[in-house]
């Protein structure tokens, strides 16, 4: 009993402490940017079209099946909202910029509970036939069961750029695509 009054007493005046400290907070929302580089060889009026929802169509795979909510009929404009599947999830995008003459896209789209995501695309036209382009992704979880979404699309995004560039090339090698007017 002797040995068990000092334990008590211990607890009891280290108590006070504990509840000041308070619960252990859960894991922040995490918030992840990573950014690729590729480039695309044909001019900047036929390379530009390639990054927007419906140019997009002729290269990104049947999993890129952009629904557009507005404008309709669909078209690449600033503006346009349009929902996309992604595996279980429909994520709701809107380009906020579509900016051909200042030569920058952006997209904001976001996954309902996990997450949302801004995509900047930067063009700079190398030469008449070759196109340089610059893709940022910043992700931001909007709860914490979106961080696990966050750093899986954060580290697929590391390898887009080759994947883009490759499936670019493909779709440039089947044949005409659309340049802009």
């Amino acid at each position: 009993m002797r040995f068990f009054l000092p334990l008590i007493t211990v607890a009891g005046l280290a108590l006070p402490l504990f509840a000041q400290i308070g619960p252990v907070p859960a894991e922040a929302n995490l918030r992840l940017r990573t950014s690729f580089d590729l480039t695309v060889n044909a001019p900047y009026a036929q390379t530009a079209p390639l990054f927007g929802p419906e140019g997009e169509r002729a290269w990104a795979g049947k999993h890129w099946d952009p629904k557009f909510i507005y404008p309709q009929p669909a078209h690449d404009e600033e503006g346009a909202v349009f929902t996309v599947s992604h595996g279980p999830y429909n994520a709701v995008w809107v380009n906020t910029i579509f900016d051909f003459e200042g030569r920058r896209f952006q997209y904001v789209y976001f996954l309902p509970d996990l997450m949302v995501t801004v995509i900047d695309v930067h063009f700079n036209p190398i030469s008449a036939k070759s196109t340089a382009v610059h893709v940022d992704y910043t992700r931001t979880a909007i709860t914490p069961e979106g961080n696990q979404h966050v750093r899986a699309m954060s580290e697929s995004d590391k390898t887009a750029g080759k994947e883009w560039q490759q499936a670019i090339e493909e779709a440039l090698t089947r044949g005409k695509l659309a340049t802009h007017p």
